[in-house]
């Protein structure tokens, strides 16, 4: 197959040898960090951390991101232009990097279930109180009834602990294909109970 110019620079450079690959190198990992840096920072908010500590990610998903981009160069296709298909090396690895660093500094255990906390996540007014404390029970037996045990782990953690779908991966050593589709199974399950006890329009409901 025939690459794109850039690709195929890329690839000449990476496969040489002496200065003109270090130099290829060189690049490839500042490339690296830049992407690494620019998705850390947009997770911040799942981490809470910053500075030093969240640059210090970026450099390590980069770093790993590069051993896997020198290790599989052969397997370039040219599908895509090089620089897009290094970039999917880095996001797996921020990933993986975001999932790991959060267990090991979560507030909460796995499956903590507080719905206490979810009307607040919502900013209830004090005057829909108890129109809410009804619903929420009705959400409750929603997912006790309906829900397989897997669809009940995946809903808790994202929706009553927050924990962010990268650590889910990581915890239930699955990818993220598979937790979309449980957690939008599980959500037509909790629409259909709610609808048939009359919190929803059922009509509605049949045609999501």
């Amino acid at each position: 197959m025939a690459f794109d110019e850039v690709s195929a620079q890329w690839l000449a450079e990476l496969g040489a040898a002496g200065a003109v690959r270090e130099d290829g190198e060189r690049r490839l990992h500042e490339l690296l960090v830049r992407a690494a840096r620019g998705e850390v920072h947009r997770r911040s908010g799942q981490l809470r951390v910053t500075g030093a500590e969240l640059d210090d990610l970026a450099h390590q998903a980069a770093a790993d991101a590069m051993v896997a981009i020198l290790a599989k160069l052969a397997t370039f296709r040219g599908e895509s232009r090089f620089t897009t298909w290094a970039y999917k090396f880095v996001m797996f690895e921020v990933s993986t990097k975001i999932g790991r660093h959060f267990w090991r500094h979560a507030a909460v255990p796995m499956d903590a279930e507080d719905w206490e906390k979810l009307p607040g996540r919502f900013d209830v007014r004090p005057d829909q109180e108890a129109e809410w404390r009804d619903l929420l029970a009705a959400l409750r037996r929603a997912v006790d009834r309906e829900l397989t045990a897997y669809q009940r782990r995946i809903f808790v953690a994202l929706v009553l602990d927050g924990v962010p779908l990268d650590a889910l991966v990581i915890e239930l050593g699955t990818n993220r294909n598979a937790i979309y589709k449980a957690l939008f199974d599980a959500r037509r399950k909790i629409r259909a109970a709610l609808a048939a006890d009359g919190y929803l329009d059922a009509a509605k409901v049949g045609g999501a």
